[in-house]
């Protein structure tokens, strides 16, 4: 039996999720072997290199958004998930107290000690192995060594300031002025260098530091002091929200607007208040329009017309369908196989090499299913 002939229209309407006012429709995916009777959908190497296609709509340091065209729904969620739990990041797991005397209790302080990203050479964040901690089947784990856990100091006493008298006679109710460590912020942790970190973490530049060194930890007044030791070491978003590299990563589909009929005039500017700014445009009504039979211009020469200036910036609020003048005038959707991904990096490694690493630990899934299966059919 020959292949069945598409046209690419169809192709392309396959595609799309409908979005209705009260419903979503062709939800699934049916580019698969044996849906469409006489149609090929086997999944074949280089069509999907042709088709496939990465954009980038921004690209910062710490934050970018990229378009992945072409790939199933759950390729993208893969990644999505590996983002959020599954790349390894430095993270404060263990809190000595030695002495705290801050209105802040230990447990409170040490989990906002948890919290705070730190950062550091990316070699030596490299270097460093994972800690294995004891368990029933291993008492002893792997122990506490210069490879797998990086040590950090917070030693601080607030005290009066040497001006303090001078300042209080002027009525100075500042307490950062008026006291020292009157706030204790995350750059008053200290990196205590151990065996050969020095190699990877010795300069300013090197050193594991907090990515943002502002952070509030506590506030104390005079004769009050914290004294801990804090062991740092690696760890997965699956086991903690604090080892999680990313703020956010979070993918949506592309919208599509379509208008099928004609909308002008004052219709055409509340059609345009129903989207975000830039989505929809006006342009008036050309000569050429007017005069073509069954455009539905006919007679409009020179009003302003609704137009679809950039589906990017649309959030799907499917407003526009709350209307009776629009209806049958605008189809909205989604395509299925075009995922916008917002990366948003806590600071320990950039968004990009982010998603790049996210990239290899899902390879390394599939050559260990591999091996796997390999083993299974012997």
């Amino acid at each position: 039996m020959a292949p069945a002939r598409v046209s690419q229209a169809e192709l392309d309407d396959r595609k799309i999720v409908g979005v209705n006012a009260e419903t979503v429709t062709n939800v699934t995916s049916t580019d698969i072997p044996g849906h469409y009777p006489g149609e090929d959908h086997e999944w074949d190497l280089e069509e999907f290199k042709n088709s496939f296609k990465v954009k980038f709509h921004k690209h910062q340091p710490f934050d970018s958004s990229f378009s992945l065209i072409g790939i199933d729904a759950s390729i993208a969620n893969a990644f999505r998930r590996i983002l959020l739990a599954e790349i390894p990041t430095l993270a404060v797991e263990y809190v000595f107290v030695h002495n705290n005397t801050s209105i802040v209790q230990d447990e409170v302080l040490s989990h906002r000690l948890g919290l705070i990203p730190l950062t550091g050479n990316p070699a030596g964040l490299g270097w460093l192995q994972q800690y294995r901690k004891p368990t029933d089947e291993d008492p002893q784990g792997s122990g506490v060594q210069d490879i797998n856990t990086i040590v950090m100091k917070l030693k601080v006493e607030c005290t009066k300031a040497d001006n303090y008298d001078e300042l209080n006679k002027k009525g100075e109710d500042d307490p950062r002025l008026l006291y020292k460590h009157a706030h204790v912020y995350a750059k008053d942790l200290e990196f205590v260098v151990s065996g050969r970190q020095d190699t990877f973490f010795s300069g300013e530049a090197n050193k594991i530091k907090p990515v943002h060194p502002d952070i509030l930890l506590a506030k104390m007044r005079p004769g009050q002091c914290i004294d801990m030791e804090m062991h740092c070491i690696k760890g997965v978003g699956a086991d903690h929200a604090k080892f999680s590299p990313v703020a956010t990563a979070s993918y949506r589909l592309m919208p599509t607007i379509s208008i099928t009929k004609p909308i002008l005039g004052h219709d055409a500017k509340k059609f345009a208040r129903c989207f975000p700014k830039g989505v929809i445009g006006l342009e008036e009504v050309s000569p050429g329009e007017a005069k073509k039979k069954g455009s539905g211009y006919e007679g409009h020469e020179g009003e302003k017309k609704a137009v679809v200036k950039n589906t990017f910036r649309d959030t799907v609020s499917r407003e526009c369908l709350r209307h009776p003048e629009f209806e049958g005038k605008v189809k909205l959707g989604r395509v299925r196989d075009h995922f916008i991904f917002m990366v948003e990096s806590t600071g320990q490694c950039q968004s990009d090499e982010l998603f790049l690493e996210s990239v290899s630990i899902l390879k390394e899934k599939c050559a260990s299913m591999k091996r796997g299966l390999a083993e299974y059919t012997r």
